[in-house]
């Protein structure tokens, strides 16, 4: 008998976890399962809602333009903790290029140093 609710609370805390881990739309979510995720209060959720009403969000960028608080490290942040726009997780490629492009002019320095 005490294996069986052993068992059956294994399964509840492993169904919770799978839960906690779901990704949570931007354009779909509601106030109370923004503020679920880590890193998401009460303020924020608040001014994603709000500029939610303009239109719905096209993609990480526009989310970042239009929430007051949502830059790259915040969108990182929250991307890892499941929060997804339109679908899509957030991914830093633009400023990977960004110092791909910069690179180049330091090796240029360097190559004309005498």
């Amino acid at each position: 008998m005490l294996k069986k609710i052993l068992a059956i609370l294994a399964i509840m805390a492993m169904l919770v976890a799978t839960v906690s881990w779901a990704a949570v739309d931007v354009n779909k979510a509601t106030d109370a399962e923004l503020d679920a995720l880590r890193g998401v209060g009460p303020a924020l959720s608040k001014r994603i809602i709000e500029a939610r009403k303009q239109g719905a969000f096209k993609d990480w960028p526009d989310l970042m333009s239009r929430v007051k608080g949502v830059k790259e490290k915040a969108a990182t942040k929250l991307s890892a903790e499941g929060l997804t726009v339109n679908g899509q997780s957030y991914s830093a490629a633009a400023p990977a290029a960004n110092v791909a492009k910069a690179e180049p002019k330091k090796k240029e320095k360097a190559d004309a140093k005498p």
